[in-house]
């Protein structure tokens, strides 16, 4: 029911976007800019457990291809849709520690004890994006946001120590099926969003930095009343730099 939910608040939104695109293009001053490019950057992540589980930042990396097309200026707004096939590694890190803060001791490694899930995604993200400044020469800041969806294409684990010897004993969080369960649904969805800055250079091309918030609305275990985990959704946080160059550009525009 939950997935079924989520899943028509995704098209929803979608068609939102897309049916503002279009009334907008009805109105404003067409473009027909297309430029593609590449985009690579740093993700900070984490999956939302319920039972709660501790937890610490996980850090990976992203890169792929970049997309967009331009389709009109209404007023001041330079309104375009940008779409992304990324590669991305994510996941979580347990913060492992006893009631009083300090790191759990393994009885057998006599180390303290850690483990981190890495997940590796081929992700699509879809924007509506909206600009304001320079179109051709110089600055300019935007706002974009969107569904996105992702694949699971493969996982590891990273542990110092043997499941079965673990120290429960002194943690103060006992939560611990996520670290022997495999990720049953492979398929991610959610929505993204981000603010950032667009510099031009004619004849060169388009860099961008970007900040990105990514919410999933889509869990990697299942959650029916059978399941241990009630939730258990992906976020992220993501710093990105990209370069794109024009394929097509609207003539007669002022740089």
């Amino acid at each position: 029911m939950f997935q079924t939910l989520r899943l028509k608040t995704i098209a929803l939104l979608a068609m939102l976007l897309t049916a503002s695109a279009a009334i907008h293009a009805q109105i404003g001053e067409h473009r027909n800019d297309l430029a593609i490019g590449f985009n690579a950057g740093y993700i900070m992540s984490s999956v939302g457990f319920t039972p709660k589980v501790t937890l610490d930042t996980h850090t990976g990396m992203t890169a792929g291809l970049s997309m967009r097309y331009t389709c009109e200026k209404y007023f001041k707004t330079i309104c375009s849709i940008s779409a992304e096939v990324n590669y991305a590694r994510i996941g979580w890190k347990e913060r492992i520690l006893t009631a009083n803060d300090e790191p759990v001791i393994n009885p057998v490694t006599g180390m303290a004890e850690a483990y981190q899930r890495d997940m590796n995604y081929i992700q699509v993200p879809i924007f509506a994006h909206l600009a304001w400044g320079r179109e051709r020469k110089g600055v300019q800041f935007f706002f974009k946001a969107g569904p996105q969806f992702g694949y699971l294409i493969g996982e590891s684990t990273k542990t110092n120590f043997n499941v079965k010897d673990a120290n429960f004993d002194d943690r103060a969080n006992k939560t611990c099926a996520q670290d022997t369960m495999a990720v049953e649904n492979k398929f991610d969805f959610g929505i993204a969003a981000g603010l950032g800055m667009e510099y031009s250079i004619p004849k060169v091309g388009h860099f961008l930095l970007e900040g990105r918030y990514y919410y999933g609305l889509g869990n990697i275990y299942g959650d029916s009343k059978r399941d241990y985990f009630g939730k258990s959704n992906h976020s992220n946080i993501v710093i990105k730099l990209s370069y794109m160059f024009d394929i097509t550009r609207t003539k007669g525009i002022k740089k």
